[in-house]
């Protein structure tokens, strides 16, 4: 394992795995919504999006974390692993709210000066608790289905169904 895409719902805790899984590899690890939101929470044109990513998995060793369908298929077709973090909708739920909240309430800045409201908790189109809570059957449908794809042959999935998982992944990990 040297090439890892970490996959899952927003609040799965896809950055705390990869982080730690990084420094236990070795490797630099890539936070796709750390490239992906500019200021103002300003999208990156998808052109210079994919640049950024295809620098970055061109070197021997790496973890990235994020869902986007926009790159997926530099950040897989250079990948050996995908880690699946799959936790239960509820587990997620917690993990997120309780995330989103403290850093609503601390006003941590995430990447390029932006930071998560009590607007954007609340708004329809912008809550990432909502998008969480609609897209969990999605993204577990949509992983378990690439796991099972001859396309992806060239890929070990790793399904991580708990926390207990992702602790023993991490520490198996030299």
């Amino acid at each position: 394992m040297r090439r890892v895409s970490v996959v899952g719902n927003a609040g799965s805790g896809k950055s705390t795995l990869s982080a730690g899984l990084a420094g236990r590899l070795g490797v630099p690890w890539l936070e796709l919504d750390s490239i992906f939101h500019m200021a103002g929470w300003t999208p990156r044109p998808p052109e210079e999006f994919r640049a950024e990513v295809e620098r970055f998995t061109a070197g021997d060793g790496w973890v990235v974390d994020g869902n986007y369908s926009l790159v997926r298929d530099l950040v897989w077709s250079r990948a050996d692993t995908v880690i699946w973090i799959d936790l239960p909708r509820h587990r997620v739920m917690r993990q997120l709210l309780s995330r989103t909240l403290r850093r609503m309430a601390t006003g941590a800045e995430l990447w390029n000066g932006n930071k998560e409201s009590f607007r954007f908790l609340l708004h329809k189109d912008e809550s990432i608790i909502r998008l969480a809570w609609i897209k969990h059957a999605t993204y577990r449908d949509r992983f378990r289905r690439a796991a099972a794809d001859p396309a992806n042959g060239h890929l070990t999935f790793l399904r991580v169904a708990s926390r207990a998982d992702a602790l023993r992944l991490t520490r198996s990990q030299p």
